[in-house]
């Protein structure tokens, strides 16, 4: 396992964490009485978009999986069609999944969804980047001993660590303490989000820590 291709994961993982800083500590220099309690839902909205569009341009520019067959313009355009179409699937899938959880299923529809948007960035957006709309590929990445490379072992980590953040994050909101983020779904988002933040750290140092032991095999 070369040492430059775990920096370059580092570099990355620490720009996403970055993006996540900016989008909450930026717009309050453009947008009067912006904030993370108080305008929860169009943090939500920024915090998406940014992580979002640079995982996209991360992805572009470093190439992590990239195919050694060349693509023509037809089919990368199909491609990118079944990525937005897989994005929403997830946006939904997850919305549904979260509201048999407990979510509210009428009210607080939008403030349901765009966190179910949030969780698909974290994970669905890395997995579309990464592997493209095949769902072999993602099952077998999140099987046992299914990563192929370094940049799939992180995809595994910062996927798991955001949906168990989220999870963890529910537990104060039945609680009557009458705190502001316990209401829905600041809790949430803001567990998933500190949850993929230490995912992208936790991903290249533990790579790191077991580089001798990882042997990434072609399947």
């Amino acid at each position: 396992m070369r040492e430059a291709e775990v920096r370059r994961l580092l570099a990355a993982n620490l720009l996403c964490a970055l993006a996540i800083v900016l989008a909450t500590l930026g717009p309050a220099f453009f947008l009067d009485g912006f904030s993370v309690l108080g305008t929860h839902l169009t943090w939500l909205c920024v915090c998406s978009v940014c992580v979002a569009t640079l995982n996209i341009i991360l992805h572009l520019v470093l190439k992590p999986n990239q195919s050694p067959k060349r693509r023509s313009f037809g089919h990368k355009i199909s491609r990118f069609l079944k990525c937005c179409i897989y994005f929403f699937m997830s946006c939904i899938l997850f919305h549904a999944i979260i509201v048999l959880y407990g979510a509210p299923l009428i009210e607080l529809v939008t403030e349901t969804f765009l966190f179910s948007v949030l969780l698909s960035t974290f994970t669905t957006l890395q997995c579309l980047c990464l592997l493209g709309p095949n769902i072999q590929a993602w099952i077998r990445v999140f099987s046992k001993n299914g990563a192929m490379s370094i940049w799939e072992s992180s995809l595994q980590i910062t996927s798991v660590c955001s949906i168990l953040g989220a999870w963890f994050g529910a537990f104060p909101i039945p609680l009557d303490w009458d705190r502001p983020w316990q209401v829905w779904p600041i809790s949430c988002s803001l567990g998933a989000t500190f949850g993929y933040m230490a995912g992208l750290i936790i991903a290249p140092l533990w790579i790191h820590w077991n580089r001798k032991q990882l042997t990434y095999k072609s399947r």
